[in-house]
């Protein structure tokens, strides 16, 4: 068991159970967690970041990071020719190339899932949407669980949610974990399965890293399938220390449970030595058993341009022209 787990209240004997019984007794578990050392976390971070990945790896793990990506868009002008637009890139990432991986998922919102289900249709690649009201959260309960239940009915594989901000930030701790809770029951389908559910914490504003940790444990015991920094619509996005801090907590709710989660940072992330900087971090922090797209994802949407230009030239020994990529 890691140290963090060994010393959580309620941890240590395996008691998770009751963490969540009432306000008070969730409040004294994730105000019980090891304060975070913002010094040490950032130097690890900042010393993982400078690893270097040279040729037959490189080129692994630019594969590895394609598989990865959530190819995303969310905008107000986005439509059904975009999206399927967005569905062949994401099957056909490079034509010239056909031994060039598939994405991981295509991120839409609600609306826009059955015209990518119908696009994707026959190949691996997931339909994830956006829910709750993203990317502000700001709508009722009843609200935000129709719009889970609309896009799983339009055949979501994946649902992506954002936590109350405000609820959070105010202690509002156990009606965070019910929603998460409620979320995860409207993604359930009528045949016994269910979509997977992200939950985005919008780390940018979460104010402290001592936060993040407890909102990822949060997320985790009630019932996250992914934990996802943010929604890619503010300010600060993902970065390497709440990444890596989410990893570690994730790591640590292992050794905890014996449940594994996946993690996926989103937003900010556009180049291929961005890219490598997170597989080093889950690679040193995790190990293998994370360096797959069950269990890391990039929510992205330039970060795959980039990529494929970078595969090309250690394909060919060149770099084309910019009209190599498309831009989406």
């Amino acid at each position: 068991m890691s140290t963090l787990a060994a010393h959580a209240p309620g941890v240590a004997g395996g008691g998770l159970s009751d963490v969540a019984a009432s306000e008070a007794s969730l409040r004294r578990f994730l105000h019980g967690l090891p304060g975070v050392d913002a010094v040490g976390l950032e130097a690890r971070a900042a010393a993982l970041g400078t690893r270097s990945i040279k040729t037959t790896a490189k080129a692994f793990a630019i594969d590895l990071a394609i598989s990865m990506i959530d190819l995303t868009t969310l905008e107000g002008a986005d439509t059904v020719g975009k999206v399927r637009s967005l569905c062949i890139k994401g099957k056909h990432p490079d034509p010239t190339d056909p031994d060039t991986p598939q994405v991981a998922a295509i991120c839409v919102y609600p609306d826009m899932v059955a015209t990518a289900k119908a696009a994707l249709a026959g190949t691996a690649v997931q339909v994830a949407s956006v829910a709750t009201a993203f990317p502000a959260g700001r709508a009722a309960l009843p609200v935000k669980l129709a719009d889970t239940a609309d896009a799983v009915a339009a055949g979501a594989d994946e649902i992506d949610m954002v936590i109350d901000r405000g609820a959070f930030l105010s202690g509002r701790y156990l009606e965070v974990f019910e929603e998460i809770r409620a979320v995860r029951q409207a993604c359930e389908r009528g045949d016994g399965t269910a979509a997977h559910l992200k939950v985005i914490f919008e780390t940018g504003e979460l104010q402290t890293y001592d936060n993040v940790r407890r909102a990822s444990w949060l997320a985790m015991l009630a019932g996250a399938d992914f934990i996802k920094t943010s929604t890619g619509k503010v300010a600060v996005n993902a970065t390497p220390p709440v990444t890596l801090l989410m990893l570690e907590a994730v790591r640590d709710f292992k050794a905890a449970t014996g449940t594994q989660i996946g993690v996926k940072p989103a937003g900010g992330i556009r180049t291929t030595k961005d890219a490598m900087k997170y597989l080093v971090m889950v690679n040193e922090t995790l190990g293998d058993d994370w360096l797959s797209p069950n269990w890391f994802r990039f929510g992205a949407s330039s970060l795959l341009n980039d990529l494929l230009m970078q595969r090309q030239k250690l394909r060919t020994g060149r770099y084309s022209g910019p009209d190599y990529v498309t831009v989406d």
